[in-house]
């Protein structure tokens, strides 16, 4: 569950599926909760096979909190448990690691752990720490602060190549390192969807994914009221704001439906049912582009995006949905009702223009392609 858990999962899929020998060496599984999940509760390990793909799991100190000390002791706690299977890859000696970045300690822990065992590194920089939690308002700058950038440089020297899910991570990293780059982006599986239709008087947005302070869900649940609009607002997911969304759906006094945590097969099932995907950032965030972009392309639905940055960038270039600034409440609404307000010819034009950027250009095979030219 999550885009991190999901792009590693489907490059392990494709990797092993040319025939390579993939181990996975990650976390007990404890998102979006901030718990371990039952089935690993109280171990140390957990090795199991998930199709055919070797899983080692190791103990971590979850942690969801706001407070950069408690995500810092979470990092510290994985940084730490990952080296028990050294010993072991001593005598299986990989060919390659590849690194996941952020958080931070963890990726610098990975780069060592390569070092040791005298193997080439891809760094995987998913998002700009600690340029990002500064943008998120979850960290000051100061010592702590100081004390990550100087990480983050040494991951960037520490990697042989490295891998961003954006031209903007690109960007900053090259004005640090020179290396060899990739822009590998968060996408799904080409899978091919017929051009949606809509009920222009009724229309039904939906928000799949993370209730966490960067997304803003619950901001939006308190400052719009979809029912005036006379459109419906469908939420699934969890995190830190979930309770609060899940008590103002409740009063379902302005069309706002929280439904839960599904899993990834009934979500792409049930999405379909959708008119509008919105894809929120609270801050705008140097690098960020939410994978929910991709997901809604591949199903062809129109998407308004409530944020800014390359992510903006990509709605308005495809032309496959309505942008606005995150910061502009306001907008959003008009954004809402010039949705409800277009004819069928309009809407189909963004669909089909999801559908068209899906096949061309945003599918897991298009970014596997480069990827194994990477590893070559």
């Amino acid at each position: 569950m999550g885009a991190a858990a999901n792009r590693i999962k489907n490059l392990a899929d494709g990797l092993k599926n040319d025939g390579n020998e993939i181990i996975v060496i990650c976390p007990l599984p404890n998102y979006p909760k901030g718990k371990v999940f039952k089935h690993y509760k109280n171990k140390i390990f957990f090795n199991e096979i998930i199709d055919g793909v070797k899983v080692k799991r190791y103990w971590v100190f979850p942690s969801k909190s706001k407070n950069p000390f408690m995500r810092f002791i979470s990092m510290m706690s994985f940084s730490f448990s990952l080296w028990f299977s050294f010993f072991k890859l001593i005598f299986n000696k990989p060919q390659i690691c590849i690194i996941q970045s952020p958080p931070l300690l963890v990726g610098f822990s990975g780069l060592i752990f390569s070092k040791f065992l005298r193997c080439k590194n891809i760094l995987n920089v998913s998002d700009i720490w600690p340029l990002s939690a500064f943008e998120l308002g979850v960290i000051n700058k100061g010592f702590f602060y100081k004390f990550l950038e100087q990480i983050e440089s040494l991951n960037y020297k520490f990697a042989h190549k490295i891998v961003g899910q954006s031209e903007e991570t690109i960007e900053h990293i090259s004005k640090i390192v020179k290396k060899e780059f990739l822009v590998y982006r968060n996408t799904p599986k080409y899978f091919k969807y017929e051009v949606k239709n809509t009920n222009t008087s009724k229309k039904k947005i939906v928000y799949a994914g993370l209730l966490g302070y960067a997304q803003g869900i619950l901001k939006i649940c308190k400052s719009v009221n979809f029912k005036e609009l006379g459109v419906e607002f469908h939420i699934y997911g969890a995190g830190m704001e979930e309770h609060k969304i899940e008590q103002i759906a409740k009063n379902n006094t302005a069309n706002i439906f929280y439904h839960g945590v599904i899993s990834q097969h009934q979500l792409q099932s049930e999405i379909t049912k959708y008119d509008i995907g919105l894809v929120p950032l609270k801050n705008k965030i140097y690098g960020a582009v939410p994978s929910k972009i991709f997901e809604l392309m591949q199903f062809g639905i129109p998407i308004l995006f409530f944020g800014e940055g390359e992510g903006a960038k990509i709605v308005i270039k495809e032309n496959i949905g309505l942008s606005t600034n995150s910061d502009n409440i306001k907008d959003l609404k008009n954004k809402i009702l010039e949705f409800k307000e277009m004819n069928l010819n309009q809407y189909k034009t963004l669909s089909l223009n999801s559908i068209n950027a899906h096949k061309q250009k945003y599918n897991l095979e298009n970014q596997l392609n480069n990827f194994k030219e990477l590893l070559k």
